[in-house]
């Protein structure tokens, strides 16, 4: 990350990055397989510190499964915000549309385990099997929310990125109100702030 920022490029080649750095290429090698490997890592990385920071907060265990996808998002955010520069680097050099891009597959993998988790976690609490959720296809929906959320914080110029944590609030709102077959409001709310933010 640091080369990366302080050369406005990713390193050359495997072996000048490790002479850079003192280490020899055998032991970037137990590590990782390709400068590929390397930056994917960084966004695991990003995911597991975000559920080290939230496994802190004692209270987390008795959260609601939606405010469980809250901390998630709010904390990984924060994280994301401290390391813009690098993230906004990383995302604008790679030319791809953001769900094609490999740098994020193994963030993907965490992120629909994670939704998958907190679904099967909600099923289990259901008894008519007719109210229960499909974990494969609501995981894949929480994926792109992370998209959708990922591009909106991209493009926020808003003081401490407050337009992000309303996003955020708003979309994992409505996904839960779709869930649970609750009335339209949020969605509708939801649909204004983004015509508001896109549009006007």
């Amino acid at each position: 990350m640091d080369h990366v920022l302080e050369h406005g490029s990713k390193p050359g080649s495997i072996y000048k990055f490790c002479k850079t750095n003192g280490i020899t290429e055998a032991e970037f090698y137990k590590f990782f397989g390709s400068m590929e490997g390397l930056q994917k890592s960084i966004w695991e990385k990003f995911y597991t510190k975000t559920q080290d920071l939230m496994q802190k907060n004692a209270e987390y265990e008795q959260f609601t499964n939606k405010d469980k996808m809250l901390t998630f998002f709010y904390t990984f955010f924060e994280l994301m915000a401290l390391n813009r520069s690098y993230v906004l680097f990383c995302l604008k050099n790679d030319k791809g549309p953001l769900k094609n891009l490999p740098q994020l597959k193994g963030l993907r993998k965490h992120i629909k385990q994670f939704a998958k988790d907190l679904i099967e976690e909600g099923n289990a609490e259901k008894s008519l099997k007719i109210t229960m959720h499909n974990p494969q296809l609501f995981s894949e929906g929480a994926w792109l929310q992370f998209l959708f959320i990922l591009r909106f914080w991209i493009n926020d110029d808003s003081a401490g990125f407050e337009k992000t944590d309303l996003a955020i609030e708003k979309s994992v709102n409505t996904i839960f109100d779709l869930w649970d077959n609750t009335p339209l409001e949020n969605i509708v709310d939801f649909g204004k702030f983004l015509f508001k933010e896109t549009f006007a």
